[in-house]
């Protein structure tokens, strides 16, 4: 009583201690004692980032945390506040174009979040409130309340099950929307609440719930209840995770429910689930911040170069002061330091457009739009699951073991969670007297199946016993007494039963490392032939075991089972005791083999990716027989493969396993490294010419190389590891944690070169992998949807890799690599021939580009062409890319954005750039270039370069274009086409906002002349000289390369005729 009181009045002391309190119906559990209700957060479900107030400064906010735009922010504040060259428009309307589309971008997306929120928000529910229901929103529901729901409803909150319209409690649900598992789980309430099935008699119960705070794991959950009645004593049972409800959660073939709210909202398992997926960063975005770094330089420099020649230009008297540009006295009065600061800002401001701030809208809008490509291809859609790819990011055949006696198949009837779905009935007649069996796990499903062929048919849980028919026809029936679940530590499960004849038995199945030590010694060998026999043909094993328990030993374990479930504390820990000690001194009955077939085409993906040059590891928490089995059956090892082994086995043979290891290492670098020698060649070319090798290693032979102890003399152990793993073509870790899944990643990622990791998985057990690496790949698989869910890229089948990698994963690359250096080229082009301009025009700072120019380049005269491109483009045809998976080598290692292609275009750029400036630099030579003898001035010298520039950067992507469209068609001839409007239309009109019409029938007049026309063709072609000088290179390389007498065929595997394959 205390306790209680307690923790009513000390409502922050819950949550400093782990637990909280939740008093059922918000009712006081007793008339004598004050109720004071606690506060918990709302029902409400917020996944949105903005709200109408927070948008405008929140979103700025983290927009300007991006280097180029607060880069531009800066730029603009300074045209704002210093007497700059330029006008704030040039800088300010390209900044604003580029702020408000991904404002509108990120609102949209926002307010879609918004609309979902609202949906479940606003959704009715019925809650029990003074013996009525009550019908409420959804948000409106409060930690305590009971809520009813019925078949096929969504559970709005985490609940405790208190009763279900079925006699026994027991409830069925499907957690698809949570963990992807279609299969139903069962859940039950405590058998003091299962009676209470209507409104009134669950309003009157009296009870209180301590359970743990909330935190994110789906699996586990602690807690238990105090039934409080007419007796003085509390009674207290242990909650469970199969007591607990989750939202999302869908329940299923039972007609209503009655629930305790004990999470709510953003508190809720489902909620915490969804926060925080973690960010990564490309290959590519790392060469854009690289590149960045280079132009900001180039930039400084050019705006350094331009301050002191300026000064060297005005030492001379008549050049800092001529006759016609006298200085006020302000000026002479103004401190020289700060006139040169000011004067390198000018500078700064006038060649700022050779950063690319409008590229970051395009990559942005290339990733969203390139995305539907994906999800648009019909070749990822399967017609078993109706899905397709998604970006974010097996089939069971049973096989009895041997032993076919009896008291094995009475096990495989007994130890399982599996459930009987009860058939439908129409007009009192049921429609089919096939069981339905429902589980979380589709191999306890194929065990049940496999035993009801020999004789034993699981038919199902009524009032606490478990209904078995024998192969007599004949029903035993077994009291369920306690339940010792699977979990990946202790690799196996038990469940206890009495039988009808008062016997009590202990059934045990698990992993034969799990099962062998806790049986009898002569027990093991017949059975373990036949384990390795199957793991070796690829079969998932397990072993059965059991004992018969003695009355007063079961008493003694019956009552710690009792104390360690009612523990809120370690309630883990506690159970796992026991369990160890009741799991002792079984005897050894016999195994079963399940097979995991290999999908569709698995062998062939597998091998098309090797032969890309992608480096495959197998991480599985499989036996090893199994696993090399499966790399077998999936030709990552060929029969003429070299296995070196790291393992248990291995290690064992001596003492000292440490020195075993480390001779193992040693013995194994030698080896590789005598066949591998270092040389130029690369090693991807070196696998096809020498012996090929593969390592396999364990989990705890990975645990040892990890934490080697520091006085072994081994502290490499890591190192030579890894220079093993990378000399080998393939390699398989077996018994593996998922925690050891991540840190084998963590150790590719971190090593010298930075190599970029691809995981794929399809299963729980994967996701941390799959957050872990560069990129994660997630398979639809019936493993359930946690992998695909916190994976980049989604596909429904293994075979569907070949294509996402070897074709969009090709294409996507060399497309946004592509648009990286373009957008780089065409504003060195830009702005190159106005810092050759200063040097005409004494570093005075005169722009060479009329403002509307320097304004639309980036936005309109140059963006839509590289997009499409970015989209569009097909350099190679899709079916040559995944029918020739070498192809995928040339683009690895980001070899498109490294040093060498970054020089050639920038070398390109100055180069075209100042055959703009000096070509029409020479042409105004001519005293005069119109017929009339005027002469032609700085702004028609300037828009001659520009339109030089417009053209060739335009046409310089038309060569690169492989793949034509009528929408490239379209926007490459359609910018040009417009750019031409534009010019005609900005300089046929005096615009009455603009004080200085400079521009005004400029481009018209320009145009009259022909000098000035056969100079624009002229440069455009000579600019792009070096470019169609490439390509006739490359395509007479090419004809001279190929065989017309030859006719390559269609690489369908690079190694088939060597290993025998067909």
């Amino acid at each position: 009583m205390f306790r209680r009181s307690l923790n009513r009045f000390c409502a922050g002391e819950e949550k400093r201690v782990g637990t909280r309190t939740v008093f059922v119906g918000n009712h006081p559990v007793s008339e004598t004692e004050a109720y004071i209700a606690q506060k918990f957060c709302d029902n409400r479900i917020i996944s949105s980032k903005y709200t109408l107030w927070n948008f405008l400064p929140k979103n700025l906010f983290e927009q300007f945390r991006r280097i180029a735009n607060f880069y531009f922010l800066i730029i603009f504040l300074i045209q704002v506040t210093v007497d700059t060259p330029t006008s704030p428009i040039t800088s300010g309307l390209p900044l604003f174009f580029v702020i408000t589309v991904t404002a509108i971008k990120q609102g949209y997306e926002d307010w879609l979040r918004h609309r979902a929120d609202n949906e479940v928000n606003k959704s009715t529910v019925y809650i029990i409130e003074n013996a009525k229901r009550v019908k409420k929103e959804s948000e409106k529901i409060k930690v305590g309340d009971i809520v009813e729901v019925q078949a096929d409803e969504t559970f709005p909150c985490d609940l405790i099950l208190l009763s279900s319209c079925t006699v026994d409690g027991t409830c069925y649900v499907t957690t698809a929307s949570l963990d992807g598992e279609s299969n139903c789980k069962t859940h039950y309430a405590v058998r003091d609440t299962i009676e209470l099935r209507t409104v009134e008699s669950i309003d009157n119960l009296r009870a209180a719930i301590e359970c743990e705070q909330p935190q994110p794991d789906l699996y586990k959950f602690v807690g238990r209840i105090n039934i409080y009645s007419n007796s003085i004593e509390a009674v207290a049972r242990s909650l469970g995770p199969e007591n607990l409800l989750l939202k999302g959660a869908t329940l299923k073939n039972t007609k209503k429910i009655y629930g305790v709210a004990v999470y709510t909202g953003m508190e809720t398992k489902m909620a915490l689930n969804y926060q925080g997926k973690s960010q990564k960063r490309s290959a590519v975005e790392k060469s854009i911040n690289a590149f960045l770094i280079v132009y900001l330089f180039i930039l400084l420099t050019k705006a350094a170069i331009c301050t002191t020649l300026k000064y060297v230009w005005q030492s001379t008297p008549h050049n800092d002061e001529p006759w016609y540009n006298q200085k006020t006295q302000k000026e002479r009065e103004t401190w020289k330091v700060l006139k040169m600061f000011t004067d390198f800002l000018s500078f700064m401001v006038l060649f700022n457009f050779i950063i690319p701030v409008s590229m970051y809208v395009t990559v942005e809008m290339q990733k969203f739009l390139g995305s539907f490509f994906i999800s648009w291809d019909n070749d990822f859609y399967d017609e078993e699951i109706n899905e397709g790819a998604l970006v974010n990011t097996s089939d069971l055949n049973e096989e009895l073991g041997q032993n076919r006696e009896e008291l094995f198949l009475r096990a495989l009837c007994l130890c399982h969670t599996v459930e009987v779905k009860p058939n439908d009935t129409v007009d009192g007649v049921t429609e089919s007297s096939e069981l339905t069996y429902m589980s979380s796990s589709p191999d306890e499903i194929a065990l049940v199946k496999g035993a009801k062929k020999y004789g034993f048919t699981f038919v199902g849980v009524q009032n606490g016993y478990m209904r078995v028919e024998n192969q007599r026809k004949e029903i035993e029936e077994y009291e369920l007494l306690h339940t010792l679940n699977f979990d990946a530590v202790r690799r196996r499960m038990s469940v206890i039963v009495k039988t009808q004849t008062g016997d009590i038995l202990l059934f045990c199945k698990g992993a034969d490392s799990a099962v062998f030590p806790r049986v009898q010694n002569h027990e093991i060998d017949l059975i373990k032939v036949h384990v390795e026999h199957n793991a070796m043909e690829g079969y998932r094993t397990l072993c059965i075991a059991f004992k018969e328990i003695a009355p007063d030993d079961y008493e003694r374990v019956n009552r710690q089972l009792i104390e360690a479930k009612m523990a809120l504390q370690d309630r883990e820990e506690k159970m796992e005791k026991v369990f160890d000690e009741i799991e002792t001194d079984m005897h050894l009955i016999g195994a079963t083999a399940v097979e995991d077939k290999l999908q569709d085409q698995a062998a062939e993906t597998i091998e098309a990716l090797h032969a890309a040059g992608l480096k495959v590891w197998v991480l599985t928490g499989d036996k090893m027989e199994t696993a090399k089995s499966t790399c077998y059956a999936c030709r990552l090892f060929q029969t003429n493969t070299e296995l070196l082994e790291l393992t248990t086995k291995t290690i064992e043979e001596s003492e000292r396993k440490e020195d075993r290891l480390h001779e193992l290492l040693t013995e194994y670098r030698k080896k590789l490294l005598h066949e591998f020698p270092k040389s130029t060649r690369s090693l991807k070319k070196a696998w096809t010419e020498h012996q090929e090798y593969g390592l396999i290693i364990d989990g705890s032979t990975l645990s040892l190389i990890l934490n080697s102890s520091q006085d072994s003399g081994s502290n490499n152990y890591k190192s030579i590891f890894l220079q093993i793993c990378m000399k080998c073509t393939a390699v398989l870790c077996c018994r593996m944690a998922p925690l050891q899944k991540a840190q084998i990643v963590r150790m590719v990622k971190n090593l010298k070169g930075s190599p970029i990791t691809l995981s794929i998985g399809d299963g729980a057990n994967d996701v941390s992998m799959i957050l872990e690496s560069h990129v994660g790949i997630g398979i639809k698989g019936k493993e359930g949807r946690q992998a695909s869910r916190n994976s980049d890229y989604a596909v429904p089948k293994f075979k569907h890799l070949k294509k996402l990698l070897l074709a969009h994963g090709h294409l996507y690359y060399v497309r946004i690599a592509h648009l990286v250096q373009y957008f780089f080229y065409k504003n060195l082009c830009f702005i190159l021939p106005q810092f050759l301009y200063q040097f005409f025009c004494g570093f005075s700072q005169q722009p060479l580009y009329d403002a509307a120019y320097l304004t639309m380049y980036n936005i309109c005269f140059t963006s839509l062409p590289i997009l499409a491109y970015s989209l569009l483009e097909q350099h190679i045809n899709i079916d040559t890319l995944t029918s020739d998976p070498r192809l995928y080598m040339k683009i690895s290692g980001n070899a498109m954005l490294q040093l060498g292609p970054f020089l050639y275009w920038t070398f390109l750029a100055a180069f075209e750039g100042t055959v703009f400036f000096f070509g029409t630099y020479f042409l105004f030579q001519t005293t005069s270039l119109d017929e009339n003898g005027k002469v032609y001035g700085n702004w028609t010298f300037g828009t001659i370069i520009f339109t030089i520039l417009v053209f060739t950067v335009t046409l310089k992507l038309a060569l690169d274009t492989r793949f034509w469209t009528w929408i490239n068609h379209l926007v490459i001839w359609g910018s040009l086409a417009f750019y031409v409007f534009f010019s005609f239309f900005w300089g046929g009109i005096i615009w009455p906002f603009l004080k200085q019409q400079r521009m005004y029938f400029v481009f018209a007049q320009m145009l009259s002349s022909v000098s000035v026309w056969l100079t624009i063709i002229l440069l455009i072609f000579v600019s792009l000289s070096p470019e169609m000088l490439r390509i006739v290179l490359r395509s007479v390389r090419r004809r001279s390369t190929r065989n017309p007498n030859l006719e390559l065929p269609m690489l369908l595997s690079y190694k088939h005729i060597d290993s025998g394959y067909r």
